[in-house]
């Protein structure tokens, strides 16, 4: 096998195989710490969310997302809009979002619910509106996201591409805005917002899997090896008998 191995062929099929080996290896090194970082998402976001509630003017401007929190006060649903691209339970639609005016005289963006979209994703439906008077709402702290150059213009009146100030018609008086998990009194029509389901088991059976391909190539390449060195030594030990023989 060692003679084999010298060969150029055999050179040539060995450093393939180290190069899948290697990028099979990488690869599933990535997947397993895409695991891991979805796993810290999944505990930051279960610790956050059975964390106590507390109320939004206690809270401190270094809150964690998902921190559950209690406010109180009225919407303002003259400056209400929606969030477009916004999928759901595998529709698409919009976020409604709604500024709800604190009884200390702040406001706070808050994302009502969720509603399907009936047209195309530019064209603003019908807003449902939220409960008239005071409302205790409870609902998950998020900082608020970053809007990108496409989604500043063209869209309608009373749509927005992103949960960004920028974008905002009016600019609350907090870093972050709300996602309603219950209020009282309850609202209609608007199904809440879902939580994202964080699974870092796919990732785990890919990092496992690549590790599998690097086993199958380096198997592979000791099983040919092994087959094409026992031909040989057929091959040769046929050509002494014919020798011999002659």
């Amino acid at each position: 096998m060692l003679a084999l191995l010298r060969t150029r062929r055999w050179i040539g099929f060995t450093t393939l195989v180290l190069v899948a080996i290697v990028a099979f290896g990488l690869l599933s090194n990535w997947q397993w710490h895409r695991a891991e970082e979805k796993q810290k998402q999944r505990l930051a976001l279960e610790t956050a969310a059975a964390k106590n509630p507390i109320d939004l003017t206690a809270l401190s401007p270094t809150a964690p997302d998902w921190q559950i929190v209690s406010a109180t006060g009225t919407y303002d649903f003259e400056s209400q809009v929606v969030v477009r691209q916004r999928p759901q339970d595998g529709r698409n639609g919009f976020w409604v979002l709604t500024p709800l005016e604190l009884t200390d005289g702040r406001s706070v963006w808050v994302a009502r619910g969720w509603i399907p979209a009936s047209a195309s994703a530019t064209t603003s439906p019908g807003i449902p509106d939220p409960p008239r008077g005071q409302i205790l709402i409870l609902g998950s702290w998020h900082g608020f996201e970053v809007v990108n150059e496409a989604s500043r213009e063209g869209l309608p009146r009373q749509m927005v591409g992103a949960v960004d100030q920028i974008v905002l018609p009016a600019a609350g008086d907090f870093t972050g805005y709300l996602r309603l998990t219950s209020s009282a009194p309850a609202q209609a029509v608007l199904s809440f917002v879902a939580a994202p389901k964080i699974d870092d088991t796919m990732n785990l059976s890919y990092a496992g899997q690549w590790l599998l391909f690097a086993g199958v190539a380096l198997v592979g390449w000791f099983f040919f090896l092994r087959r094409e060195a026992k031909d040989d030594t057929i091959a040769h030990r046929e050509m002494a008998a014919s020798a011999n023989g002659s």
